[in-house]
């Protein structure tokens, strides 16, 4: 009986491993990648390389790239639309309402990340990470979420 526990949790185990990798973007070589996304990550994205690709799960893709000295990704539709470009900002270049708000209700937490998203539309938004958690702000400063 013990034996058939063990096997039974090793099954269990392997199937619940499977679920999670397969629900994971998973990274991409840029000859997997559609023409069309390829044509619109150039036209919006002239001269810049991409470090690495990443297959999003909704079938799109995700392209890690330098844009002038700046951390950026930008991610693409299945059908080559720009979704939305994100950058590395300085927390410093936070409107600042945004810096008001954070430094009320987050006073003595530490800031891990702080972006700058741009929809592919030119509805501007900022992400900031403290511990873990995600928090976007529209333009004007406001939690969206």
């Amino acid at each position: 009986m013990n034996k058939l526990i063990k096997m039974k949790t090793h099954i269990l185990t392997a199937v619940i491993a499977l679920i999670v990798f397969a629900s994971c973007n998973q990274k991409a070589n840029e000859s997997d990648i559609p023409k069309g996304i390829i044509e619109t990550f150039n036209s919006n994205f002239k001269g810049s390389t991409v470090e690495s690709w990443e297959k999003e799960n909704d079938g799109g893709y995700e392209a890690e790239f330098d844009l002038n000295g700046v951390e950026t990704s930008a991610t693409f539709s299945a059908d080559g639309r720009l979704i939305e470009t994100e950058q590395e900002i300085e927390k410093s270049a936070l409107p600042s309402t945004i810096s008001d708000y954070l430094n009320f209700n987050y006073a003595g937490k530490s800031i891990d990340e702080v972006a700058k998203i741009t929809t592919g539309e030119g509805i501007v938004k900022y992400e900031v990470e403290i511990e873990k958690t995600d928090l976007i702000f529209d333009n004007k400063g406001n939690l969206s979420k």
